[in-house]
C-alpha cells in the first residue's frame, strides 16, 4: 500500500512538472519588454548591509530581484547578515534618484522569521501603492540586485529568484528554491529540499556519505543537471529526462532496484545501502551522475 501511494504522488508531481515545462515558452512570449529609451544610460551602484539575530530553527525568506545573483552560506553564528549590491541604469541622474526610491528591498525581522523582500518597478501592485505618478518610461529600464546572505546552518530557507546565478552551501534546514533562469551551484547534505529552476544549469554536490533526511527533489525545466556523489554514498536515486535528452551515469556504486530500471532516460537505482530518496528531473536536457573526488575542496 505504501508503494502505491508513493507511485501516485510521483506521477502527479511529474504531470505538474511537465505542465510547467510546456508553459515556459508561452510565459516568455508574454513577458516582452518595451524598447529602452535611445541614448547611453547612466549607471549607479550602491551597497546596503543589514544584520539581525535569528533564533535556532528559524526561517529566512528571500524574494530576490528579477535580475541578479544570489549567494547564501550557512555559518555558526545566530544571526543573518545581508549584503546587497544594487545597480540602477537610467538616462539622467534625476531618473536614477527616482528609481533608487523604489528599486530596493525591505528587511523585515520577526522573532523567528527574517524576510528579505525586493521592491521595485517589476511589482505593479507595489508601484500602485507607493509610487503613484511614477514615469512609465522608467519601468523597463535595466536594474539588478546581487545578494550575499549568511545565515545559521540549521535554518529553513525559502528563495524566489529571477534571472542570475545562485550559490547555496552549508544550509541544513528545509529549503525551497524557485528560479526562472539560473546557473545554480548547490552544496547540500540534507534537509527537506525542493528545487525548481525553469532553465539553465544545476550542479548539486553532496559532501556527505548519505542524505540527512527523508528525501528531496530537484527539477530543471531545460538544461543540464550534474550530481556529484562521494564514494560510498548511500541513497535511493530516481532520475528522469522527461522529453529530449538522456542520463549519463558514471557513479560505479549505483545498482538497479529492479530489472531494467536503469535506462537511457530513466533510472530507479540504489547507491550503497540505500536510504533517503533523491529525485532528479529534467524536462529537456541531460542529467549526469558522477563520483566526486574526496580530496576536492568544498
Amino acid at each position: 500500500m505504501t508503494r502505491t501511494r508513493s507511485s501516485t504522488s510521483i506521477s502527479f508531481a511529474s504531470l505538474v512538472f511537465l505542465l510547467l515545462v510546456f508553459s515556459i515558452s508561452a510565459t516568455a512570449q508574454k513577458d516582452k519588454k518595451q524598447p529602452l529609451p535611445p541614448g547611453p544610460l547612466l549607471k549607479r551602484t550602491t551597497t546596503r548591509h543589514e544584520t539581525a539575530r535569528l533564533q535556532y530553527g528559524g526561517t529566512v525568506t528571500l524574494s530576490a530581484a528579477p535580475t541578479g545573483s544570489v549567494v547564501i552560506e550557512g555559518w555558526d553564528r545566530n544571526e543573518v547578515d545581508v549584503t546587497a549590491t544594487i545597480e540602477l541604469q537610467a538616462p539622467t541622474a534625476a531618473d536614477l534618484d527616482r528609481l533608487a526610491a523604489v528599486n530596493n528591498f525591505a528587511f523585515d525581522v520577526d522573532m523567528n522569521h527574517i524576510r528579505i523582500m525586493t521592491t521595485g518597478t517589476h511589482d505593479r501592485s507595489f508601484m500602485k501603492r507607493v509610487a503613484k505618478g511614477f514615469p512609465k518610461a522608467l519601468n523597463d529600464l535595466p536594474w539588478k540586485i546581487d545578494f550575499v546572505v549568511k545565515m545559521p546552518v540549521m535554518t529553513d530557507l525559502i528563495v524566489d529568484s529571477g534571472v542570475g546565478p545562485i550559490s547555496i552551501s552549508g544550509v541544513e534546514g528545509a529549503l525551497r528554491l524557485n528560479a526562472t533562469s539560473s546557473d545554480a551551484d548547490l552544496s547540500l547534505t540534507g534537509g527537506l529540499v525542493q528545487v525548481l529552476i525553469q532553465k539553465g544549469t544545476m550542479k548539486l554536490r553532496i559532501p556527505a556519505r548519505g542524505w540527512h533526511g527523508l528525501g528531496s527533489e530537484f527539477q530543471l525545466g531545460s538544461g543540464v543537471m550534474t550530481v556529484e556523489l562521494l564514494p560510498g554514498f548511500s541513497a535511493d536515486i530516481n532520475a528522469d529526462v522527461m522529453r529530449g535528452g538522456q542520463i549519463k551515469n558514471s557513479f560505479a556504486d549505483l545498482q538497479p532496484t529492479s530489472r531494467n530500471s536503469i535506462q537511457p532516460s530513466s533510472i530507479r537505482a540504489r547507491a550503497g545501502s540505500g536510504g533517503a530518496t533523491l529525485t532528479f528531473t529534467v524536462g529537456d536536457g541531460a542529467i549526469e551522475i558522477k563520483q566526486k573526488a574526496e580530496s576536492t575542496k568544498q
